[in-house]
């Protein structure tokens, strides 16, 4: 067994490698209509995520800002910048686009697209009518994620 001891009385820690099997897990529908995720890691103590997701051609991620860098390989298809800064940019199959902290647009797949997501923690979504500041699940953003910025 690959464990290494915790001399502080807590539980040991797991050095295992973890295999992900994504061909076998099944597709998630999110809350916003034509995406989909599949989650390949999740830590909800650091906020580190590494997600499969598709869009639907058209399908719309609205209005957002990535807290920490956010990253995106386009296995296929292409995801482009709706509105923002960078509105108009499109990153198609086999390249790579990386958000700094801070950045914020409405993302969309006008031809569909499967992308490798890496996130530091989970984005803002400024889309609610409300005025609510949510993460991409729904939930309020600062009582749940606000923790976790460096001070």
């Amino acid at each position: 067994m690959n464990v290494k001891p915790n001399t502080h009385g807590a539980e040991p820690v797991d050095l295992l490698s973890k295999v992900v099997l994504a061909k076998d897990l099944p597709w998630q529908k999110m809350r916003f209509p034509g995406c989909e995720m599949k989650t390949l890691l999740f830590d909800p103590k650091s906020g580190l995520a590494t997600m499969l997701m598709k869009m639907d051609p058209g399908a719309v991620l609205p209005d957002h800002e990535h807290v920490l860098i956010e990253q995106t390989y386009v296995l296929e298809g292409s995801l482009a910048d709706k509105e923002g800064p960078d509105a108009g940019i499109e990153v198609t199959a086999g390249n790579f686009v990386w958000r700094p902290a801070g950045s914020r647009h409405t993302a969309w797949s006008p031809k569909g697209g499967t992308f490798l997501a890496m996130f530091q923690i989970p984005n803002k979504f400024f889309d609610q009518a409300d005025g609510k500041v949510v993460d991409a699940s729904g939930k309020e953003w600062d009582p749940a994620w606000a923790h976790l910025l460096p001070a």
